[in-house]
């Protein structure tokens, strides 16, 4: 997944084009005009590759959060269309007040930037409590899961032979789960880490 990485620039650029922005703003020297236009078309691409990114990953692990997760996953995506979609309306702004040596335009452009430059923090904030609230745990959420499924079926098990068949069933189920979540994250399997140590 390559959303986590692509997630930096789409944070930090914002920043820097604010900070070329506000420095135009105070000394209007034309130098501040052409970065804040420049560094805000940078802002406004990262943004998209964020959005699309996240739009690949999101999908890959959806299926394997509780309902309170899949409900922030979906605010997430809305609130990033949103933000790539006012970048780029931002970027267009910046370039034409460059271009056409319009201060007001730049300046209003510049103050729309540093608001969606804090929306960009909070929607920062938000894709990180995804992970450690709902990503990181997803997967003992899952076990959870189908441990309680076992036990449930286990109980309404004939014999000690069907327990056992049920909760192998569970270990196997674990395992998959394992494996699947591992490949989302590019993690090897411990026999492969294996074989390439010897």
């Amino acid at each position: 997944m390559i959303h986590p990485a692509t997630v930096h620039f789409a944070m930090v650029l914002p920043v820097v084009a604010s900070a070329f922005g506000v420095a135009y703003m105070i000394n209007r020297k034309e130098i501040f005009s052409k970065l804040t236009a420049r560094t805000t078309l940078l802002a406004a691409i990262a943004m998209l590759v964020v959005y699309y990114t996240g739009t690949q990953a999101g999908p890959q692990i959806f299926e394997y959060l509780s309902p309170e997760g899949k409900h922030e996953l979906l605010e997430h995506k809305e609130l990033g269309l949103y933000l790539a979609v006012a970048m780029g309306i931002i970027a267009l702004m910046q370039i034409i007040g460059c271009r056409f040596k319009k201060f007001l335009l730049q300046t209003f452009a510049t103050i729309l930037l540093v608001a969606t430059m804090f929306t960009t923090f909070l929607q920062g904030k938000d894709g990180g409590e995804l992970v450690y609230n709902y990503g990181m745990p997803f997967k003992a959420y899952m076990i959870e899961d189908s441990l309680k499924e076992a036990v449930q079926e286990a109980e309404d098990a004939q014999g000690c032979d069907e327990q056992v068949e049920i909760y192998e069933d569970a270990i196997d189920d674990i395992n998959s789960l394992s494996e699947d979540i591992n490949a989302i994250y590019g993690n090897k399997p411990k026999t492969e880490e294996k074989d390439e140590d010897e």
